[in-house]
């Protein structure tokens, strides 16, 4: 296996395997190969690493914003937070002092982490400014695309030529976003989950200028920070952890559309028995203990029923149309109030603590 500090000089000279894959049994991302004897020539390209980055860039100051640079903080990265409005980057300040109370709380971090973080994080409202020195950006603003394109432009112009752009779209493509810049080869997708201090994946789409040096210093730094990144192998409209989660829902208005069950039993049904499995072992390795003898089977049986529609259920837009938008309103399947809310967050946010510390343990 090839260091890594050795092999961005082997992908600079071409005497590398560059097939990207998994080398780690499944956690980190690396290039396989070995080495050709060749001498290095004295005027090769200075390469930055992910090792090297001292300064992220964050472009979006808002749920995801505040909490990426919580994260990045948190693995002791300098960081420049930008948002066009001040009163959105204090209240991400004052979020991200919250959210480190709460992570304390659950043993994720230290009392010297509370006093350090914060410090780490800069904010400001000129974007030019800001993103002048960052080594990485991610890029976390409402998606919408002319917004999208508009902020990669800004960002192409202000950042050092080095600087690798990514997205935190849930909905977008790389190349949707690289022709906005004149770095193509330096824009990605990086998908990050909520909260994304408490998940560990982050979806990582490269666009085919996307080269593989840039590839590379993404999911080096995604690691240097305790995520998990996962590569896609084309880019795919919902990436991997979407397309899977809304087939899930598709299913589960279907059932409550037709009244099979409630959505309560619904949520039960998932929260004990399959959802416990999930965050262990996936449905692919699950389905391979019961063998797919038996589960073709079942395939044959259930998949003529299932939910395949591509419209938008009735069932939502009926919902949508009396203001039942969920915690925001107060009223979706469930009725929220301030106490419900919390109690619900409370209990996510200690389950998936005690996920990653049972994680962390082996």
């Amino acid at each position: 296996m090839v260091r890594k500090g050795v092999t961005w000089i082997a992908l600079r000279l071409g005497i590398l395997d560059t097939g990207f894959r998994r080398y780690d049994g499944g956690v980190g991302w690396g290039y396989p190969g070995t080495l050709t004897p060749q001498a290095i020539p004295d005027n090769l390209p200075v390469v930055m690493g992910a090792s090297s980055m001292k300064k992220i860039g964050i472009v979006g100051a808002g749920l995801m914003g505040h909490g990426i640079a919580l994260q990045f903080a948190l693995g002791g990265l300098d960081v420049m937070l930008n948002d066009l409005d001040e009163g959105t980057l204090d209240d991400a300040l004052a979020n991200v002092k919250i959210n480190l109370g709460v992570l304390r709380g659950l043993g994720l971090a230290s009392e010297e982490d509370e006093q350090a973080v914060p410090a780490r994080i800069h904010t400001s409202t000129s974007l030019e400014e800001s993103m002048a020195e960052v080594d990485f950006v991610v890029e976390a603003v409402f998606e919408d695309m002319p917004l999208k394109l508009s902020v990669f432009e800004a960002l192409d112009k202000a950042c050092p030529e080095h600087t690798v752009l990514t997205s935190n779209t849930s909905s977008f493509m790389t190349s949707q976003l690289a022709p906005a810049t004149n770095r193509p080869d330096k824009v990605l997708v990086a998908n990050w989950w909520n909260p994304p201090y408490l998940l560990p994946l982050v979806e990582v789409v490269r666009g085919p200028e996307t080269s593989d040096e840039a590839l590379a210093i993404t999911t080096g730094i995604f690691e240097r920070i305790g995520k998990r990144p996962v590569v896609l192998q084309k880019e795919s409209l919902g990436f991997i952890g979407n397309r899977l989660q809304f087939a899930l829902l598709r299913e589960a208005l279907s059932i409550v559309a037709a009244g099979i069950a409630s959505p309560e039993d619904v949520d039960t049904v998932v929260t004990s028995s399959f959802g416990r499995r999930l965050a262990v072992a996936g449905p692919l390795e699950v389905f391979d203990l019961a063998g797919w003898d038996t589960i073709s089977h079942i395939i044959d049986q259930l998949f003529p029923v299932i939910e395949s529609s591509g419209e938008s259920p009735a069932i939502i837009e009926g919902m949508v149309e009396r203001g039942e938008f969920g915690v925001k309103s107060g009223r979706g399947f469930y009725e929220w109030d301030e106490e419900a809310v919390e109690a619900l967050r409370q209990r996510v946010g200690q389950t998936l603590a005690a996920i990653d510390r049972l994680s962390a343990s082996g």
